[in-house]
């Protein structure tokens, strides 16, 4: 994994079942799109309104490939359609960072 996608959602917390929804279809969607998934978090104490994500690639070529497959994907269609019906993502930040190795 070279390069890995951190997103940071700003989330409605009245609505956090809709998001756990949303991102428990990922977990499948995600690896079949080709995305290594590393997982979704959300909020357990303290802020309620922040939810992440990270997501492994190999390159930010690869990357892009996976944004391709996913916005081709039915599934992951659907997901995104539901997330933006829904409204319980108020916000999302993508950071793209590097491991650290010796």
């Amino acid at each position: 994994m070279a390069v890995v996608c951190f997103i940071r959602y700003v989330i409605d917390p009245f609505q956090r079942d809709a998001f756990e929804a949303y991102a428990r279809n990922w977990l499948s969607i995600i690896p079949a799109c080709g995305g290594n998934l590393i997982g979704y978090f959300l909020p357990h104490e303290g802020t309620d309104n922040i939810a992440h994500a990270l997501i492994g690639f190999d390159s930010l070529a690869a990357y892009e490939v996976y944004r391709a497959r996913l916005r081709a994907d039915p599934a992951g269609a659907a997901n995104f359609r539901m997330a933006q019906e829904k409204r319980f993502i108020l916000s999302e930040e993508r950071t793209f960072l590097r491991p650290v190795t010796p």
